[in-house]
């Protein structure tokens, strides 16, 4: 931090002081390096925790102006006037003062921030440092971006913009990285990007690919928002570089690619004449590497059949299973899971998907314990994990519904809701790119007192119609937890499906 006085770091239960577990740092005018463990109650100055010290100091140092500490901390201390640690993303707050705090005077404590202080999500346990800026040099790259779109002057908008892979390059080329492109001039308008591989067999013109409001081409762009390849969100770092194993295949030998940009501007001054040009861009190695990185996605189908969530809920359970079955063509020798991308609309809150072996879980894939639909992050794991043929999933997503007096469905726009889990991996295997859950429709008859046929259409409208009590909400998450299931798995012309009687029982980790 550019400063000679004290600097806090505190990881926030909901973003602001309030409830934050906060390290005060300084270092004295003989070189002397301290860290104090805090806590604030409110927004007020924080206080000595009186429980245990935490923070555990390793090293300090003042040079030209600025100050650097490093200090340790258990993931969870089991210490209430500690926060957690969590998998997935952690809100930090920081502020620095001018001065250096006294030990020898009781009087003397930190003073107020003012302006100096700040805040980002980061996903703690899962975070990669940014590559060296020489890294790329001399590569090949080329970028998707927007060109000088006019955002509206509205509060919230979500552009989409389908694009195809350069003509330029003829054979298969491997991606070795990303890097989100900014536009300078709208730092603070561009809330998240996300991108998404459109599946091979969609056919589009050309000419005149589709670019607009993402509900209004959502008929031409639906396919394409179901695999989704990376994500970026306000915080998060704009670099992501992959294994030195595998490739990311942005372009090939034998077909073209198409990729669709979904961008999310929060413009809440309604500010106008506002353009931006921000987008990704993707290096490319000078050489093929062995494997090809790919795409696996776990969890629900986005209708209505799979998803429909009550309001006023403090927290609703969504559970989805991919069978044994979606891996026994795999490899003997397994396949390489690399990163993890949780994902839902506004309402998750928590995304996780255990890896089970032998009706075993024997392990996390991922577990986004503290997910924000705000704040994205495809996750590096620490090391990659292994699957093997006959390997099953279970995914859940659970949701609050305490600002919502309707019920949630899901589907594609912003206001539904969605539950997937999406995993980088390698080598690539052509069996298997999704394994998706929905309530059969079955269960759904059942229900719904009919033997007539139903879609999501009829289903929608039965489901706004119904009333809900605390009871009534209680038989509908008994339901969910019950219901017949309907999996569907395998890659874009080659799905299969399987009804399960329920979600399967497994020993638990």
């Amino acid at each position: 931090m550019k400063t000679i006085g004290w600097i806090g770091l505190g990881i926030s239960p909901a973003g602001g002081m309030k409830g934050a577990d906060i390290a005060v740092g300084w270092v004295d005018s003989s070189g002397k390096a301290h860290i104090q463990d805090r806590f604030a109650f409110d927004k007020m100055k924080p206080v000595i925790d009186n429980t245990t010290q935490d923070w555990f100091l390793l090293q300090g140092q003042e040079q030209n102006g600025w100050t650097a500490i490093q200090f340790k901390r258990y993931f969870d201390s089991c210490d209430t006037m500690d926060v957690p640690i969590k998998s997935g993303t952690n809100i930090l707050i920081f502020a620095y003062g001018l001065v250096d705090l006294d030990l020898s005077r009781s009087e003397d404590d930190i003073t107020y921030h003012e302006s100096r202080r700040g805040a980002r999500m980061l996903p703690l346990r899962s975070y990669s440092n940014q590559p060296a800026d020489d890294m790329f040099v001399g590569l090949d790259f080329f970028d998707f971006s927007f060109e000088n779109y006019v955002v509206p002057p509205t509060d919230t908008t979500y552009h989409c913009k389908v694009f195809k892979s350069p003509s330029t390059f003829l054979a298969k080329r491997h991606a070795i990285a990303h890097k989100i492109l900014i536009d300078s001039r709208n730092v603070n308008l561009l809330h998240h990007l996300d991108l998404f591989e459109c599946p091979s067999t969609d056919v589009y013109d050309d000419a005149k690919l589709p670019d607009g409001i993402c509900d209004d081409i959502l008929n031409g762009t639906r396919k394409c928002s179901l695999t989704i390849a990376t994500a970026w969100a306000i915080g998060a770092d704009v670099t992501t570089v992959y294994p030195e194993e595998a490739g990311y295949a942005v372009t090939s030998d034998i077909g073209t690619k198409y990729f669709m940009i979904k961008i999310h501007y929060d413009n809440p001054r309604l500010a106008s004449n506002l353009q931006d040009s921000s987008g990704i861009r993707f290096y490319l190695g000078n050489k093929l590497r062995q494997y090809d990185l790919s795409y696996l996605i776990f969890g629900t189908l986005s209708n209505p059949a799979s998803l429909a969530i009550p309001p006023k809920v403090e927290q609703f359970i969504v559970d989805s299973y991919c069978p044994p079955e979606a891996t026994r063509d795999f490899p003997v020798s397994g396949i390489n899971v690399v990163s993890a991308l949780p994902h839902t609309h506004l309402q998750g809150y928590s995304v996780w998907t255990k890896l089970i072996r032998n009706n075993t879980a024997i392990q996390y894939l991922f577990n986004a314990e503290a997910y924000d639909f705000n704040y994205q992050f495809a996750n590096r794991l620490p090391k990659p994990i292994k699957i093997y043929p006959g390997d099953a999933f279970a995914t859940r997503c659970i949701y609050s519904t305490r600002n919502k007096n309707e019920i949630t469905l899901g589907g594609q726009r912003t206001i539904d809701e969605m539950c997937s889990h999406t995993f980088s991996y390698y080598p690539l295997v052509d069996s298997l790119a999704g394994c998706m859950t929905a309530i059969d429709e079955t269960a759904w008859r059942t229900i719904m007192n009919t033997s007539s046929p139903i879609d999501n259409s009829k289903l929608a409208q039965w489901l706004h119609n119904l009333t809900w009590t605390t009871e009534s909400t209680a038989q509908w998450q008994e339901f969910f937890d019950k219901a017949q299931r309907r999996i569907v798995y395998g890659r874009e012309g080659q799905m299969e499906s399987k009804i399960l009687p329920t979600i399967p029982k497994y020993e638990d980790l």
